[in-house]
């Protein structure tokens, strides 16, 4: 992250503790994700230690600690997607890319995350990658999904 890009969004706040996390908010707005060197200008500027502040956004899933993936795999763990098989695509997905949840393949191209649910439980399991919710998601089917997605690459 640039020092310009969090000392723009710094300028916006007075410095007091609770600023913090709307300050979190707009510097991964800003940027993506919260660098180290952003919690460590963040730090400076509200006098409050580089801990605190890793431990307030650890504490949020909203908050990232690297870049985010080109594109966005969200795998759906909720009572209906867990039931009809979402573990197995998970497990699927993650040997495939080679990553676990919370993490970017290593060219950048993917991120995987997992959710309590999408709010589509009817069509269970689904997985959601970018805007489009991919339903009743079977092994064969996200490994179809997935090729599609790797060709366009």
């Amino acid at each position: 992250m640039e020092n310009g890009s969090v000392s723009a969004v710094l300028k916006n706040f007075s410095g007091g503790r609770d600023d913090l996390i709307p300050i979190l908010q707009d510097v991964q707005n800003t940027e993506g994700y919260l660098s180290e060197d952003s919690i460590r200008l963040i730090s400076r500027k509200l006098k409050i230690s580089e801990n605190y502040i890793f431990g307030v956004a650890t504490f949020y899933a909203q908050f990232r600690f690297h870049p985010p993936g080109e594109h966005s795999i969200h795998i759906c763990l909720g009572t209906a997607c867990h039931v009809k098989g979402g573990e197995q695509i998970s497990s699927y997905i993650e040997h495939r890319l080679g990553i676990s949840k919370g993490e970017t393949t290593s060219d950048g191209k993917f991120e995987l995350n997992h959710v309590a649910c999408l709010g589509c439980c009817a069509l269970a399991p689904v997985v959601k990658i970018d805007d489009t919710i991919h339903s009743q998601m079977s092994v064969l089917k996200i490994r179809k999904v997935m090729d599609e997605h790797y060709e366009s690459e």
